[in-house]
């Protein structure tokens, strides 16, 4: 089982090119990949989304890569010509204004400011070098995020786990205690009809009928026989095998949960059915908190 929360961190050297990636995952409904890497290489986004789907299912995923030329690699600086002489132009142009007498001289500094003007090459980053150097890293950054989240992973099975077997706890203290609301309410209407001073035989059709119309109303076997199903269907996807995206499968299987206590507390009408139901709704929802960054 795998959280949606992790970091990994991946380096590959090229004798052009150093590629440093980092990667971050957060809990997400839906499976979510942002690529923040230098623009020149952005056509290789759709393979590294590509590698990244083949490893999540859910969550955020952003992917931050850094690239840097190797010690022995040799760089330029290239100047965009054509943006230099349009600006040149314009100036020529300002110049020749009638009636203005402006004397506009272009400059270096003028020339530094423009937008992208001034660019750093490497002799060797092509696509092909660049892909060389970034897919090694990535892979090495995905392995990285994996590992922390099976270990984050591990850490959520357990304590589901363990709030699930206070959860089935709850459930057999009210499967043991709801007989007794039955006999209770029994012999409360007897007390009852004797202290009115009303004399009535205790097989009396129309006490019988009253007292099999409360049996059906605050029966829930049917509501702890789901329950049971659910709890074994809930271990059976815990146990899955760890690569079995099942978030979704627990979340789903949560709301059932909270479905079959909120059917018993308002079928209760005992106070110490109910105090069972809100134990276990605390916990369901303590296991649903945790569940939310399960992928």
């Amino acid at each position: 089982m795998y959280s949606m929360t992790g970091f990994g961190r991946g380096e590959h050297a090229t004798t052009a090119l150093i590629a440093r990636v980092e990667l971050t995952s957060i809990n997400r409904k839906q499976a979510e990949v942002l690529v923040q890497m230098p623009r020149i290489y952005s056509e290789l986004e759709a393979e590294i989304r590509k590698l990244a789907l083949e490893k999540i299912s859910r969550g955020r995923l952003t992917i931050n890569i850094q690239l840097e030329p190797a010690t022995e690699a040799e760089s330029e600086l290239q100047i965009d010509t054509a943006k230099v002489i349009a600006l040149q132009a314009e100036i020529q142009r300002l110049n020749e204004l009638p009636d203005q007498n402006l004397d506009l001289k272009l400059t270096s500094n003028d020339i530094l400011r423009l937008p992208n003007v001034l660019t750093t090459t490497d002799n060797n980053a092509d696509i092909d070098t660049a892909k060389t150097a970034i897919l090694p890293a990535l892979t090495a950054g995905l392995e990285s995020l994996m590992t922390m989240r099976a270990s984050e992973g591990s850490h959520l099975k357990k304590d589901t786990l363990d709030r699930l077997s206070i959860l089935e706890n709850e459930a057999k203290l009210i499967e043991t205690h709801a007989p007794r609301v039955l006999q209770r309410y029994r012999e409360n209407l007897h007390k009852r009809l004797a202290e009115s001073g009303l004399e009535l035989d205790l097989t009396d059709e129309r006490l019988l009928k009253e007292i099999g119309l409360f049996a059906e109303k605050c029966d829930i076997s049917e509501e702890l026989t789901r329950l049971a199903s659910h709890f074994l269907k809930f271990r059976e996807y815990l146990d899955a095998a760890s690569d079995q995206p099942v978030g979704r499968s627990l979340d789903f299987l949560c709301q059932e949960l909270n479905r079959e206590f909120n059917t018993i507390g308002s079928k209760a009408n005992d106070a110490t059915l109910a105090q069972h139901v809100v134990n276990a709704k605390t916990e369901l929802e303590k296991i649903r908190e945790q569940i939310q960054n399960v992928e």
